[in-house]
């Protein structure tokens, strides 16, 4: 088995200890919800090492807020908000049309929900994997032309992170049935699927455009408390063993925000990883195979099949009409 590539950063790294030290001017990020949880600290990290930072979000509220929270510390030109609704193929059509093919240099998918009820997008598709996967493939596919246009600009490859989880463990892809129509409905098992599409998206974006200058690799921040868990009861929480049922204190090993952004930075700067793609990545590091004996590390063998990744990628361009590369 080839070495794994590391870092000089762990899993308790925190988002500017990856950029301590470095320039990031002249580059331009978009960072899906990045108005809340370890999307801000991604922005607020890309945007302090003097990146421009596009917040792409549905409620421009939090957006405001959060951008004029970064830009007390941005050096360069600071964050701005761009309006984005995952859950509607038509609002990230009209990003991409907004964006056409302005160069950009990193494009970070960490927009998610999580063990929602079930619920249908706008285009009637499972809100999961609606939102989590096909509304970020198709921004991915949009904004393909922009990230090669930054990397002739700049001369240096771009990047996508795709945010997924060590929840992809809990299920494959449903082939027959992945939005949902006539098997019944599960949570976890859906939010499984669609961190599994997420990591799958990366093999198949970096099969696809890697020629054309851009690598794209997908990331498992780990366990931490944000809005990402709105749809969860205290009670769930403490079941699962998160939280103390007596103090309410988050259980060890989960880390803060600003260290749950760390390995999207990373996947999104670290030099480790220039040229390389299709990758899962934990830890500021190259995920191993999951094991039962370490269940919450580790990445499971159809997270990564190539296969799967291309069956995957031919049905989002037939859900999506991409008009992308088959």
């Amino acid at each position: 088995m080839p070495e794994l590539i590391t870092s000089p950063f762990g899993a308790f790294s925190t988002a500017r200890d990856v950029v301590a030290g470095r320039d990031l001017t002249g580059r331009t990020a978009i960072v899906t919800g990045a108005a809340t949880g370890i999307g801000i600290e991604t922005a607020r990290a890309l945007a302090e090492a003097g990146a421009e930072v596009i917040i792409a979000a549905r409620k421009p509220d939090l957006a405001a807020t959060a951008a004029a929270d970064i830009n007390r510390t941005a050096k360069g030109p600071g964050v701005r908000f761009e309006m984005l609704d995952l859950s509607s193929l038509a609002s990230v059509r009209a990003l991409g049309a907004r964006w056409a093919n302005q160069p950009l240099d990193i494009l970070i998918n960490n927009a998610a929900v999580m063990a929602c009820p079930l619920d249908r997008t706008a285009d009637g598709l499972e809100m999961q994997i609606g939102t989590n996967h096909f509304g970020h493939f198709l921004l991915g596919v949009l904004l393909a032309p922009a990230l090669e246009a930054g990397a002739r600009k700049s001369g240096r490859l771009s990047r996508l992170v795709s945010l997924s989880s060590i929840g992809h463990r809990r299920s494959d892809i449903h082939w027959d049935d992945p939005n949902y129509q006539t098997r019944p409905y599960e949570k976890w098992e859906s939010y499984g699927q669609a961190k599994t599409a997420n990591s799958l998206f990366a093999v198949g974006f970096h099969k696809r455009f890697a020629s054309r200058g851009m690598t794209a690799n997908a990331v498992m921040p780990g366990g931490i408390m944000t809005p990402l868990q709105r749809h969860m009861e205290r009670a769930e929480m403490v079941a699962m063993g998160w939280i103390d049922p007596e103090t309410g204190a988050v259980r060890e090993g989960f880390k803060t925000p600003e260290q749950g952004a760390s390995t999207s930075v990373w996947a999104a700067v670290g030099p480790e990883l220039e040229g390389i793609g299709g990758l899962y990545l934990e830890n500021c590091a190259e995920a191993g195979p999951w094991t039962a004996d370490a269940p919450f590390v580790g990445v499971m063998p159809h997270a990564l099949d190539p296969e799967s990744a291309d069956r995957l990628w031919a049905l989002s361009l037939e859900v999506t009409g991409a008009g992308g590369p088959e």
